[in-house]
């Protein structure tokens, strides 16, 4: 897994709430299994801290709790199961779960479990910080959550899943999904590389692909159910070896998700430069179904650095495969993470990622101050660089990146763009949604209801962070890419 894996947030996981069109499905309908005798009338609240692969294991982990006759509720103070799933990439979001913990002090009744990266990485001292809570488990012991259940509802007093020497993967009969229009889908968890700054192999455990039968059949679940877009979720997730026999790498697997019927777009994240191939672009070239977008993270854009971070990839080498990107026939759009202030990281070597950034044109960054994380090589590494300076190059960075996406923004205007309309922004009268660069448009129609639907929105104007338009036409075709 790359540094960020997209942008670190707090997410509330509310499917008892309706969600845009409806209320939160599963994809597929089976009724779930009789509930145990202790589970009877009980209720549970999840609250999501991090990445795309978080927000799905919430979906999965309260699968496994519909199924066992639980029910979701609203708020926390309605729960009896309280559960942070946690995110250990940046100490602030290590801190924000402890924070919430404090909240429950001497909380008695309720049951509060964390799971994730935080809870595999603290363990047993969550118990010694909080001891009001009752429930620890990694995100590579998932599938053990109905044993550790059994036993709180047995009367256990508190219970841990921590192993991360496995080969098995997370799988549930039942995925509850809070969103009706995109659906996530785990093809590859944990993580075989070592970057020296990040915690994820020791939080997540090494790398577990799912058979693909498993994955297809998941697909085409999700199409039956009404789903149109997927997205493929994994550490690395251009890092999937097929354990069947199948032997399906990475591109087939994505063609053959592509190629479902009611499949009418395929996303991907992250992708680890290493294993980014010629054959993933030739695949979005070839494949109208597969987004124009791809988020390949780089951190920084100095060789010595990349060293250090243990990258596996020099700048030449990234820039390379970047090239492959902009060379095709679609205009794919890229975007990557970036770490500033890496231990040792001089000016002249900022310098570079900024020339990086000129060079590339990522149309989206996301950006971070180097966070020391307990365990990894870079925590002790010589060096550091004073928070001050960190935040100065951040801002830096950010204000230089900012110039250089409203330029390609600009670039759009007057393009028509399909829109997949995700939300309706009531108060300024417009719609908004994703285009297949993954791009959010905004725009105003006179159509009452276009959650979620393809649409064609001509684009007028533009920002740094998005784009504006008017909607053209209802999209009845899948037209391969868009253009001027």
């Amino acid at each position: 897994m790359c540094y960020t894996e997209g942008k670190i947030m707090s997410n509330t996981f509310d499917i008892a709430l309706e969600s845009l069109t409806g209320a939160a499905s599963s994809e597929n309908h089976e009724n779930p299994s009789a509930a145990p005798d202790g589970a009877a009338g009980k209720s549970f609240y999840i609250e999501t801290f991090g990445c795309q692969m978080n927000a799905h294991d919430s979906e999965k982990v309260a699968g496994v709790l519909l199924a066992r006759g639980y029910r979701p509720v609203s708020s926390a103070a309605q729960a009896d199961v309280m559960l942070y799933n946690t995110c250990s990439i940046r100490e602030k979001a290590a801190q924000k779960v402890f924070s919430r913990l404090g909240e429950w002090r001497g909380e008695k009744e309720k049951i509060i479990g964390v799971l994730g990266c935080v809870a595999q990485q603290e363990g047993e001292e969550i118990f010694e910080r909080a001891p009001w809570v009752r429930l620890v488990c990694g995100s590579a012991s998932y599938r053990k959550l109905p044993a550790l259940i059994d036993e709180l509802e047995s009367g256990g007093r508190r219970v841990t899943g921590l192993d991360l020497d496995t080969d098995e993967t997370f799988e549930t009969e039942i995925t509850r999904r809070d969103n009706p229009i995109r659906a996530y889908l785990t093809i590859i968890e944990g993580c075989d590389y070592a970057c020296s700054y990040c915690v994820v192999p020791r939080t997540r455990g090494p790398e577990r692909s799912r058979p693909s039968e498993a994955v297809l059949s998941e697909a085409h679940r999700l199409a039956e159910a009404g789903y149109s877009e997927i997205q493929l979720l994994g550490q690395t997730v251009n890092s999937y070896r097929d354990p069947s026999p199948r032997g399906m790498n990475f591109v087939a697997l994505l063609r053959a998700v592509a190629a479902i019927d009611g499949i009418r777009r395929v996303r991907f994240t992250t992708s680890h430069p290493n294993d980014f191939t010629r054959e993933i672009v030739e695949a979005i070239d070839d494949t109208p179904e597969i987004c124009e977008h791809v988020h390949l993270p780089v951190q920084s854009g100095s060789t010595r650095v990349l060293r250090a971070m243990r990258r596996t990839y020099t700048r030449d080498e990234y820039l390379e495969k970047i090239s492959w990107i902009k060379a095709a026939r679609r205009p794919i759009s890229i975007t990557s993470d970036i770490i500033v202030g890496f231990p040792g990281e001089t000016e002249a070597e900022f310098d570079e990622t900024i020339g990086l950034l000129d060079t590339v044109g990522y149309d989206g960054v996301f950006s971070f101050i180097y966070s020391s994380r307990p365990n990894t090589t870079a925590a002790s590494m010589p060096g550091a660089i004073p928070e001050r300076e960190k935040s100065r190059r951040l801002a830096f960075l950010q204000e230089h990146q900012r110039q250089i996406q409203t330029a390609r923004n600009a670039a759009l205007v007057g393009s028509t763009q399909e829109v997949l309309v995700d939300s309706r922004h009531a108060a300024r009268g417009q719609w908004s949604g994703r285009a297949s660069s993954n791009r959010v448009v905004n725009f105003v129609s006179q159509q009452e209801n276009l959650l979620g639907e393809y649409t064609h929105v001509r684009i007028e104007r533009s920002g740094p962070n998005s784009l504006v338009g008017e909607h053209a036409t209802d999209s009845n075709g899948r037209p391969p890419w868009n253009s001027k």
